[in-house]
């Protein structure tokens, strides 16, 4: 209730004798004032509160859309905008209400100097969180839609708020990576680049022809559309392993074609291999046995 109410209490107080004597019909008098000044505007505020975050909302919403369509415009930037924009016209709308009904806001202000200290420690790394966003809205190591390695987390970026960025995994799980690691942490930007190198190491065994194994791989190679001629694709033998000649190829595709290349690579270059009568090697041991 406001100071006014309570002046009304101390008057009926007073009339009756003291607060222990205030009798009913002096308490619904004070409701009843109450309600008729007061109440009435704390219901306008609540009304106003309600209509005017709704209408934040759906400008909200409708801007969203016009700005997802737009290609000139940075998605990245005007989508985190955008929600610190709601944000700050939620709080105004609150700040300027709470004058209206007539909280006195300096009883409340002298509250929130004496706890900064508490709040300042309780809010620390909030603070942080908020720094690394704006870091990370100016130095873009990542934007929307790029997927990233985000400290061991990897995702596709769905949203980079003011305290954490939002991941989605390939099996569609959600991770909140706060934005004060983010910034400071290593991230790996796999979509940044438009071309990206398909590495695969293909094993034979020992008895199998190389050369022939490196030329059956360069012409599935050079099958398949996907694969850019320029780099050159490569292929040639990395390694003699125990139990394997180790075949190297490289070859580069664009950044959204990568994953499908690579599983075909591996699927077609085995078939083709043991087509030709060669053989994909397991690990094996020999073993000597010395008679004493």
């Amino acid at each position: 209730m406001s100071g006014y109410t309570f002046a009304l209490l101390a008057e009926s107080s007073e009339k009756t004798g003291g607060a222990s004597s205030i009798s009913w019909e002096s308490i619904k008098e004070t409701v009843v004032n109450w309600a008729l000044t007061s109440g009435i505007r704390l219901l306008i505020a609540i009304v106003i509160m309600i209509v005017s975050f709704w209408i934040i909302n759906l400008i909200a919403r409708s801007l969203k859309k016009k700005l997802d369509k737009s290609k000139k415009l940075d998605r990245t930037i005007t989508k985190t905008l955008l929600y610190v924009g709601k944000i700050v016209l939620k709080v105004v709308i609150v700040a300027g209400l709470v004058s209206f009904v007539g909280i006195d806001t300096s009883a409340v202000s002298a509250l929130l100097a004496s706890a900064g200290v508490t709040v300042g420690l309780a809010i620390n790394g909030t603070l942080g969180n908020i720094a690394g966003g704006i870091l990370i809205l100016v130095t873009r190591p990542f934007k929307l839609d790029d997927y990233v390695d985000i400290s061991g987390s990897a995702g596709t970026v769905e949203e980079i708020r003011l305290c954490h960025t939002k991941l989605r995994t390939v099996d569609n799980k959600v991770i909140y990576v706060p934005n004060s690691v983010a910034s400071s942490s290593t991230v790996v930007n796999y979509s940044e680049k438009e071309l990206r190198r398909v590495d695969i190491d293909f094993s034979i065994s020992y008895g199998d022809d190389s050369a022939r194994a490196i030329e059956i791989i360069l012409d599935l190679v050079s099958h398949e559309d996907r694969i850019l001629k320029v780099p050159e694709p490569f292929a040639a033998v990395a390694s003699y392993d125990s139990s394997a000649v180790i075949i190297r190829t490289r070859n580069w595709v664009k950044t959204p074609d990568y994953w499908d290349v690579y599983f075909k690579l591996l699927s077609d270059v085995r078939k083709a291999l043991e087509a030709e009568g060669m053989s994909i090697p397991f690990n094996q041991l020999d073993v000597h046995i010395k008679k004493d």
